[in-house]
């Protein structure tokens, strides 16, 4: 594939082909760690640097490696990076490490990532392959942090609480509090109240959209001002 259009990828990752709420990959960390805005700032953060590592490297080798050792050369790639993240995390933010727990290893078997390492990146070349990574990690995080805002807020009456964990000590008092002696909402905070408010995005999403084709269908059966030449054949009696 020559002809990369940086637009349409741009496009595709952060609206049309939203890998969280388009193409519906990779719920299960979206619905687990998303209770809080920093859960999915360190989720997101992990997903987008293993994509862009995994897409460069599978790009590097799409000529080398053979069909029969593809998906496994893919797998090792992905958990090579997944590693190399999970390191960097217990390094220098321990504790969320710890808050994220199961799904750090688990971006390993990530279904965005996976896909887009065989469906984009082993047909193109580093530059787009590194970019299309990017780009569907950030749309991929957008949703993420969309969400844990949603939750925290409602949830808990407050914003960015515990950003300590990602920025260190001076994001300790990052938090806003927006409702003083608010009466915890656990029902946004537990499972449930991701699938809720997860089906409320795509349904807001979907709205966008049929709103955006009903303009377009609008502008294109207006009727066009000025005059016409009109052609005559055939005899008038």
């Amino acid at each position: 594939m020559s002809d990369v259009s940086y637009r349409e990828l741009s496009l595709n990752g952060l609206w049309k082909n939203n890998p969280a709420i388009v193409q519906l990959l990779g719920l299960c960390p979206l619905l687990a760690v998303t209770g809080t805005v920093v859960n999915a700032i360190g989720l997101a953060a992990a997903t987008t640097l293993v994509l862009v590592c995994s897409n460069t490297s599978v790009s590097i080798i799409r000529n080398i490696v053979s069909d029969a050792i593809r998906l496994p050369a893919f797998v090792m790639i992905i958990a090579s990076a997944v590693t190399c993240i999970e390191l960097l995390m217990q390094a220098f933010a321990y504790e969320l490490y710890e808050i994220l727990g199961i799904f750090l290893p688990l971006i390993t078997t990530n279904c965005v990532i996976l896909g887009r390492a065989d469906g984009f990146a082993s047909r193109n070349g580093v530059v787009p392959a590194a970019y299309d990574g990017l780009i569907m990690g950030a749309g991929f995080g957008l949703v993420l942090v969309l969400l844990g805002a949603l939750r925290e807020l409602l949830g808990t009456g407050a914003l960015f609480a515990n950003m300590d964990l990602l920025f260190g000590s001076d994001a300790a008092h990052w938090k806003i509090t927006l409702v003083n002696d608010y009466p915890n909402f656990l029902l946004a905070i537990l499972p449930p109240g991701a699938f809720i408010f997860t089906g409320l995005i795509i349904a807001g999403k979907n709205l966008i959209d049929a709103n955006i084709k009903r303009r377009r269908d609008a502008l294109k059966a207006r009727p066009v001002k000025g005059s016409k030449r009109v052609r005559v054949t055939g005899h008038i009696s």
